[in-house]
């Protein structure tokens, strides 16, 4: 079972932009040193897709690295999103092109709304809908939103959201969200699909990376694939971010992936934007 995936596919978004389906996320990396290390090291494990946002105070570093990589800016897909304190028309484009001056790049592949903060998430759309249509992002999305939020977007936007980043593993796994997003042209991307190691000495998870030679690790980022869904652990060390490309030489059968599907217990180990008004 499963798709003849490799470290280089990448799933078409909505407007023709192929966004690699593996990443690096790079949330709760230290400034410097260590952001900067582990984005090299990305690069020359052969990931070409790099996640990162304001919030997360190393856009500097992200940025830096694309730039001395030597890979061409085109063959990286570089994610940004807009912090729930500058939501809103005016102060969204403020945030976004102070991001792009941190990044020292001309544009972004992908820029989201990382929370949908209630009573302001309207106008804050418009705004990406401006800066995707002046060419600055080449493609915009939402983080976090649950179907209720998406629902809404929907009803009033003039550009659709292409991407929706949210946490998913088997343990989460949002299936219902993912149909719905899939009928809608939507791409699914998860967080978190390593449960932040809260998960990965599962007795389900063990037997099948034991059945297959890998890590808990490689069997969680592989089942992720294997359902549709853009991926993008993270990791600052060199080791596991190679280890966690190394995916693609194995494939989950239908048994393996009904026994991970089954361990969804609506495990939430980041934000939960369900009750988000």
């Amino acid at each position: 079972m499963g798709e003849a995936l490799t470290i280089d596919s990448t799933v078409t978004l909505t407007n023709g932009v192929a966004m690699p389906r593996l990443g690096l996320g790079v949330y709760e990396m230290r400034v410097g040193a260590e952001t900067l290390g582990a984005v090299r090291g990305a690069f020359e494990a052969g990931y070409r897709h790099v996640d990162t946002a304001k919030l997360y105070g190393n856009e500097r570093e992200v940025g830096a690295a694309v730039r001395a990589s030597g890979i061409a800016r085109s063959e990286i897909f570089v994610t940004t999103k807009l912090w729930n304190s500058d939501h809103g028309y005016d102060a969204t484009r403020r945030a976004f092109a102070a991001s792009v001056e941190r990044l020292g790049l001309e544009t972004v592949d992908l820029y989201l709304i990382h929370w949908p903060v209630h009573g302001r998430r309207a106008d804050t759309w418009r705004a990406l809908e401006a800066i995707y249509e002046e060419g600055r992002a080449r493609a915009i999305g939402v983080s976090n939103y649950t179907t209720r939020h998406l629902e809404e977007l929907l009803a009033a936007c003039r550009v659709a959201p292409m991407v929706n980043q949210v946490e998913f593993s088997p343990f989460l796994y949002q299936r219902d969200l993912l149909a719905y997003c899939r009928e809608r042209g939507i791409v699914l991307e998860a967080y978190s699909p390593l449960t932040k190691g809260e998960r990965l000495g599962d007795a389900t998870l063990a037997r099948v990376a034991a059945r297959h030679g890998v890590s808990p690790a490689q069997v969680l980022i592989r089942w992720a694939l294997q359902r549709g869904v853009v991926v993008i652990p993270k990791s600052a060390r060199r080791e596991r971010i190679v280890q966690n490309a190394r995916v693609f030489d194995f494939a989950l059968d239908e048994k393996d992936m009904a026994a991970l599907d089954a361990l969804h217990e609506d495990l939430h180990t980041s934000w939960d934007p369900t009750d988000a008004p």
